[in-house]
C-alpha cells in the first residue's frame, strides 16, 4: 500500500537556512491560473511552482539540499556527478536524469547531449542543468505566452517529456531526411555519399537513439514503481507509449541507412571487380608480347632476323600477332563477355 507524507508534499519550498541563494534561470508561479514569473526561490505559494536552476551556480547545491520537499535520494540524484538516465520514486516525489540536445549560448541548436535533472512533487517541478539545454527555454516560452498552464503534476510531466519527445522526433525526421538524400545522390550517380557523410549520419543516429531508448527506460521504471501518484502514471504511462513509437522510428533509418551503405558497398565492390578483369586481361594479352620481346633481346647468335633490314618491324608485327592470338583464344574460351 502507498502512504503519503502530509509533511512533504512540496508545498514548501523554503529550505532550512535562508542564506543560500540559488542559480536560478527562470521560475513560475501558477497560482492564480496564470503564469506568474517569480525571482525569489524562498517564498511560499499556493499552486504549482516551476524552478528551473543553474548547477553551475555555487549556490545551488547547497539550496537543494536544503529542500525539505524533496527527500534524500532524490536531493542526492537532483546533485550527482553522474550522467546515465535513471528514475527513483520515493514518497511519491518523482526523481528522473534525462538526457536532451545542449543549446548554445547564443541560443543555437547543438546536436550535443546535456543532461537535465528533475523532481517533482505534488505542488512543485524543480529542474536543473549544468550546461544549457534545448528543452527548458522552449518549456520557459510555452508557460510565458500561456500556451501551457500547469495546475498537477503529471501536466509538469507531460510537458518537459513531451518537449524533449518533440526535439528527437525533429532530429530524426532531420536524419531520415539526410539518409533518402544520400540514397537519391547514390542513385542518380552524382556526387554519391562519402565514408565520412555515412559516418556523421551514423554517429547522429546512434546519438538520438540512445537518447530514445534511455528515456524510454526512465518511463518504463516510472510505471513499474508502486509509489509514483497515479496521475504521473498515467502520464508515464502515455509517453512510454510515444517513446515506443520513436525507438521504431530510429530502428527503420538504421535499417535504411544499412540498406543504403550495403549498396554503396556492393557498387564499390563491383567497380573493384571490374578493374580486377580489365588488369587482368590487360595483363594476359601482354603476356606474349612481353616473351617475344625478352627472347629478341637475349643478345645471342643465331636470333632470326637478325640481320634482315626489316628485323625490328617484323618482331613488332610477331609481337602484336601474339597478342591478337592470345585475344582470340580468350574470346574462344569466353573470358571476353564484358
Amino acid at each position: 500500500m502507498r502512504t503519503v507524507d502530509q509533511q512533504n508534499d512540496g508545498s514548501d519550498t523554503r529550505p532550512r537556512g535562508l542564506s543560500t541563494r540559488p542559480g536560478l534561470i527562470w521560475a513560475f508561479d501558477m497560482s492564480s491560473g496564470q503564469p506568474r514569473p517569480i525571482e525569489d526561490c524562498d517564498g511560499e505559494g499556493t499552486g504549482f511552482r516551476w524552478f528551473h536552476l543553474n548547477l553551475a551556480h555555487r549556490g545551488t547545491v547547497e539550496w537543494i539540499n536544503q529542500l525539505d520537499a524533496l527527500p534524500e535520494d532524490v536531493r542526492d540524484m537532483m546533485i550527482a556527478g553522474d550522467n546515465h538516465q535513471r528514475a527513483l520514486v520515493d514518497r511519491g516525489v518523482v526523481g528522473c536524469v534525462v538526457h536532451d540536445f545542449e543549446r548554445e549560448f547564443e541560443q543555437t541548436e547543438s546536436s550535443e547531449m546535456g543532461v537535465l535533472r528533475f523532481a517533482l512533487t505534488a505542488r512543485m517541478m524543480v529542474t536543473a542543468r549544468l550546461h544549457p539545454i534545448r528543452s527548458p527555454d522552449i518549456i520557459r516560452q510555452k508557460i510565458a505566452s500561456g500556451r501551457a498552464i500547469i495546475e498537477e503534476p503529471g501536466e509538469a510531466l507531460d510537458l518537459l517529456i513531451t518537449t524533449i519527445a518533440e526535439g528527437l522526433a525533429a532530429q530524426l525526421r532531420q536524419i531520415s531526411l539526410d539518409v533518402q538524400r544520400s540514397e537519391d545522390r547514390f542513385l542518380d550517380g552524382r556526387a554519391p555519399p562519402t565514408t565520412r557523410d555515412l559516418i556523421h549520419i551514423r554517429r547522429s543516429l546512434s546519438r538520438a537513439h540512445r537518447m530514445v531508448d534511455g528515456l524510454g527506460s526512465v518511463l518504463r521504471r516510472l510505471e513499474g514503481d508502486e509509489e509514483i501518484p497515479d496521475d504521473v502514471l498515467a502520464v508515464a504511462e502515455k509517453l512510454s507509449q510515444r517513446f515506443q513509437s520513436l525507438d521504431a522510428d530510429a530502428l527503420g533509418v538504421l535499417r535504411q541507412l544499412r540498406q543504403l551503405r550495403a549498396e554503396i558497398d556492393l557498387s564499390v565492390d563491383q567497380r573493384t571487380n571490374q578493374n580486377l578483369y580489365v588488369l587482368s586481361i590487360m595483363t594476359a594479352l601482354m603476356l606474349p608480347a612481353t616473351f617475344v620481346t625478352g627472347l629478341f633481346g637475349m643478345n645471342t647468335g643465331g636470333l632470326p632476323w637478325m640481320r634482315a633490314p626489316y628485323g625490328t618491324l617484323l618482331a613488332t608485327m610477331l609481337a602484336f600477332g601474339a597478342a591478337g592470338a592470345t585475344y582470340l583464344f580468350l574470346r574462344w574460351l569466353g573470358f571476353m563477355r564484358r
